[in-house]
C-alpha cells in the first residue's frame, strides 16, 4: 500500500479543521503497522477512513482499466447521443451496450469493481466508528455519512446489474455474498435509507467548505430516484414530502442562470443538491508510469471532457484543443432540433460546430456535449495530464429534478394538479419558455428531457416508463433501430439490466448472468 493517498477534501471536516477549502488534499497516512483499534480513535482518524470511502466517487470516468464515466454510460443507452470515439471498435462495449448486444465481456465491468471498493470502505468506517473513538457527534455524522454513500454505491449497481451480491459487513474468506435480485436490493436498501433519513444527523446543507459530503437533501434525492425507478406507489407520498422538504428549505432553489450552472462558479450553488467535485488544483491524477502506478490513487480532475469533444480542433471557442478530444458521445441532430427557438437550454447543452472544421471521428455530427464541454481556462492549473484533469464538478441531484420529481409525485398519487403545474413552470420559466396550462406525465417526461439531457437521466427516465399508465416515452417504444442503421436491435424488458462480467462470473461460480 502507498504511504500516502490523496484525495478531493471536499469531504473534510471543518469542525476538525483539517481544511478549508472542498478543492484542497488531505494526506492520509497508512496505519499499517498499528492496531486498528488504536489507530481509528480519534475524530481525524476516523475521518481519514471516510474521505477513502468517498475516493471511489472519482473512479468510473477513468480507473486505470476502463472508462466507464456514469454520464457516457447511461447516455449511449438512450436517445440523445450516439457512441462515437475513433470507431466502431473503440471502447466497443459501449458499442455493444448503445445495440443492447452486450455480453459478459462486453459490459460495464469495472463498475463493479469501483463500487463495490466503496462499499468496503463505507463498511470499515461504519466498524470503526462501532468501536467509539472520537466525539459522539462526529462519529455518528461519519456514520451515516458511510451509510448514506454506501446505498448510493448499492443503487448505481443495482440500476445498472439489478441482481448482485449483498452485504453490508466486510466478507470473510472466500469472500463470496448471496447474489439477491433486484426486488430484494430494493427492499434491502430502502429501509436502510429510511433509517438513515429518521436519524435526522445529516444536514440539509452543508456548509460551503464541506461542498461534497453526502446530506440529508441528497438522502431525500436518492430516496425519490429508488422509490419512482422501482414505481414502488407505497412510497409515493413519502417520496413526495421528501421533495417538499427541499421545496421549501431556504438552502436551495433554482439558478436563475442555466449556463451558469455549468461553469466553475457555478458549483455547488443553491440548485446544487449533490456534485461529485473534481479539481484541476495540484492535480495528482497522470497516466501511469513506475512511479504513478494507478490513477484512482491519486486526486484531481475528470476526463469526461476529453472524452466527449471533437479531435484536432484547432483552437477557438476557449479550448485550445488539439488531438485532446477524442471524439465519443456525439449529440444527435434530433436531440439538438427537440428544443424550440428561444430555449435557454439548447445552447447551454448542444455545442454546436456545425461549419467548424477539425478531424471527424465515428458518428461525428459536429454538435457537441455542452454542459461538460472543455475548456483551457477548466484545466490551467493542473500540474500533469491535462486532459486527465478537468475540474468539471459532475452534478448528481439539481433542485430542477426535486421540481419535476414533485409534479410527477402529486400527480401520480391524485395531489394538486396545479402545484404540479406550478413547479413545472418555474423550470420553462427558467429555460425563456411559456408556461404550461395544462399537465400530464408525457409533459414531464418532455420537460425532464430537455432540461437533464446529457446528464445520465433519460435512458433510465424511458425504463421507468415502461410501468407508468399513460406515458407515451417508454424504452420499448423509443429505443428501437434507427434510419442512420446505428441501433440495429430494439430494447426489450430483459436489457434492463445489463450482463455480469464474466471475469466476476469466473470468479464466482454462484453468480448467475443477467438474461440479456
Amino acid at each position: 500500500m502507498n504511504k500516502y493517498i490523496s484525495i478531493i477534501a471536499g469531504i473534510g471536516v471543518a469542525a476538525l479543521a483539517l481544511t478549508s477549502c472542498s478543492d484542497d488534499f488531505l494526506e492520509v497516512t497508512n496505519p499499517t503497522g498499528e492496531p486498528l483499534e488504536e489507530y481509528y480513535n480519534s475524530d481525524e482518524h476516523l475521518n481519514e477512513a471516510l474521505t477513502s470511502a468517498y475516493a471511489p466517487l472519482h473512479w468510473p470516468d477513468w480507473d486505470g482499466v476502463a472508462y466507464n464515466d456514469l454520464t457516457i454510460d447511461a447516455e449511449i443507452m438512450g436517445d440523445d447521443f450516439w457512441v462515437g470515439g475513433a470507431n466502431i471498435s473503440d471502447n466497443q462495449h459501449w458499442h455493444k451496450l448503445f445495440n443492447f448486444e452486450g455480453d459478459g465481456n462486453n459490459t460495464l465491468s469495472t463498475l463493479w469493481g469501483d463500487f463495490y471498493s466503496g462499499i468496503k470502505r463505507c463498511n470499515d468506517v461504519i466498524k470503526y466508528c462501532s468501536w467509539g473513538g472520537g466525539t459522539e457527534a462526529n462519529r455518528k455524522s461519519f456514520e451515516m455519512q458511510a451509510r448514506l454513500l454506501r446505498v448510493y454505491y448499492y443503487n448505481i449497481l443495482w440500476h445498472y446489474y439489478g441482481n448482485v451480491p449483498f452485504y453490508l459487513e466486510n466478507l470473510n474468506e472466500p469472500y463470496t455474498a448471496p447474489q439477491l435480485t433486484a426486488d430484494e436490493i430494493y427492499n434491502k436498501l430502502l429501509p436502510e435509507l429510511d433509517e438513515i433519513i429518521a436519524s435526522n444527523v445529516l444536514p440539509m446543507r452543508w456548509a460551503a467548505a464541506q461542498s461534497g459530503r453526502v446530506s440529508q437533501a441528497m438522502a431525500y434525492m436518492l430516496y425519490a430516484e429508488m422509490v419512482m425507478y422501482q414505481n414502488d406507489q407505497s412510497r409515493y407520498a413519502q417520496a413526495l414530502g421528501y421533495m417538499k422538504q427541499i421545496i421549501n428549505d431556504a438552502n436551495y432553489s433554482l439558478n436563475p442562470d442555466f449556463a451558469n450552472l455549468w461553469a466553475e462558479a457555478g458549483e455547488w450553488c443553491s440548485e446544487s443538491i449533490f456534485e461529485i467535485n473534481y479539481d484541476d488544483d495540484n492535480a495528482q491524477r497522470d497516466w501511469a508510469s513506475a512511479s504513478n502506478p494507478y490513477p484512482p490513487l491519486y486526486a484531481g480532475g475528470t476526463v469526461f471532457p476529453t472524452l466527449c469533444s471533437p479531435n484536432g480542433w484547432g483552437g477557438g471557442e476557449g479550448w485550445d484543443g488539439g488531438n485532446d478530444g477524442w471524439g465519443f458521445l456525439p449529440m444527435r441532430v434530433e436531440t439538438y432540433n427537440m428544443y424550440a427557438e428561444g430555449d435557454l437550454r439548447r445552447d447551454v447543452t448542444c455545442w454546436d460546430l456545425r461549419g467548424y472544421t477539425y478531424t471527424e471521428r465515428y458518428q461525428d455530427t459536429h454538435i457537441w456535449h455542452g454542459k461538460y464541454r472543455p475548456q483551457s481556462a477548466n484545466n490551467q492549473d493542473c500540474p500533469s495530464s491535462k486532459n486527465l484533469n478537468y475540474n468539471n464538478n459532475k452534478r448528481i441531484y439539481r433542485y430542477a429534478e426535486t421540481l419535476l420529481n414533485a409534479a410527477e409525485l402529486l400527480l401520480a398519487t391524485g395531489g394538486g394538479a396545479g402545484e404540479a403545474l406550478g413547479y413545472v413552470n418555474q423550470v420553462r420559466a427558467r429555460a425563456g419558455l411559456a408556461n404550461l396550462t395544462t399537465l400530464d406525465i408525457d409533459d414531464i417526461y418532455t420537460e425532464r428531457h430537455l432540461e437533464f439531457c446529457g446528464e445520465g437521466k433519460r435512458y433510465f427516465d424511458l425504463v421507468r416508463a415502461e410501468g407508468i399508465n399513460g406515458a407515451t416515452q417508454k424504452a420499448s417504444t423509443v429505443l428501437v433501430p434507427d434510419s442512420y442503421g446505428y441501433r440495429t436491435r430494439t430494447w426489450t424488458p430483459n436489457k434492463k439490466h445489463i450482463p455480469l462480467s464474466q471475469s466476476e462470473l469466473d470468479a464466482d461460480p454462484t453468480l448467475v448472468q443477467n438474461n440479456y
